[in-house]
């Protein structure tokens, strides 16, 4: 029993286990021995047996990892210069991680904040080379589609892959100032031609309502013929003579 106990404690002493998480990859590492730098990276999942002293396991999460990466400056083909504040989805294709490992020896933290940045860089700065300003402001869907293009065959090639890219790219302080001068210049003609239109409407109005009066006037005068003349007087009248002249007459003439 003791023989049992004492054996029992000394795997303890020189073997660990772990168990790799739901969603990552486990890598067991070498770090001695003739195969360290050679095969000394291996794909582990489920529960693992290492020997703390002489082995290491390390984990890399297979889900999608979203980063928001510090604002950088890029320059267009004619000089321009932009600013993007990009931000990026990926995540490790299946069973690459000790490949990944291999390579840059880091956690996968380290690896997207430092080597996947600088391929977002330079991917923007690749394209950015081949557009001018006015290329860019008129077809910035294509160049962004052309940049997550470029950055997820370098990816691709690394073992990862790109789920999603966005730029948050910022034009120019002169690009701005133009276009903010542009809008405001549409802007005033436009109420410049609603107050010419509005005017032109009253100026209509006021038109059609004197052709009315002068209609009305018209029919007015026409109506007023003698005879009409000569009713109203006596609608009007109050009874009483009156004289016009040196004869006593009811009516004088309308001419």
């Amino acid at each position: 029993m003791k023989k049992q106990l004492l054996f029992g404690g000394l795997l303890i002493t020189l073997f660990s286990c772990t168990r790799i998480d739901a969603g990552h990859e486990g890598i067991l590492i070498k770090q001695y021995g003739s195969d360290k730098g050679v095969q000394d990276v291996s794909l582990v999942t489920g529960r693992v047996w290492y020997n703390p002293w002489t082995e290491d396991v390390e984990q890399y999460a297979t889900f999608i990892q979203t980063i928001d990466y510090e604002p950088f400056n890029v320059n267009a083909k004619d000089g321009s210069e932009f600013i993007v504040d990009p931000t990026l989805s990926y995540n490790i294709v299946p069973g690459n991680s000790p490949r990944i490992f291999s390579k840059y020896r880091k956690s996968l933290e380290e690896v997207g904040l430092t080597t996947i940045f600088n391929y977002v860089k330079d991917a923007f700065r690749l394209q950015m080379n081949k557009y001018t300003t006015d290329e860019i402001v008129s077809n910035r869907e294509k160049f962004e589609t052309d940049v997550q293009s470029t950055l997820a065959k370098v990816l691709e090639a690394e073992g990862f892959h790109l789920d999603q890219l966005t730029s948050g790219l910022q034009y120019p302080q002169s690009i701005v100032s133009a276009v903010n001068a542009k809008n405001t210049a549409v802007q005033e003609a436009m109420r410049v031609e609603n107050e010419l239109r509005v005017a032109e409407a009253q100026a209509k109005k006021l038109i059609i309502q004197a052709e009315a009066e002068k209609k009305a006037n018209e029919l007015k005068q026409q109506s007023l013929t003698p005879l009409l003349i000569q009713q109203q007087f006596i609608e009007k009248w109050d009874g009483k003579s009156s004289l016009y002249g040196n004869l006593p007459i009811f009516y004088k003439s309308v001419q």
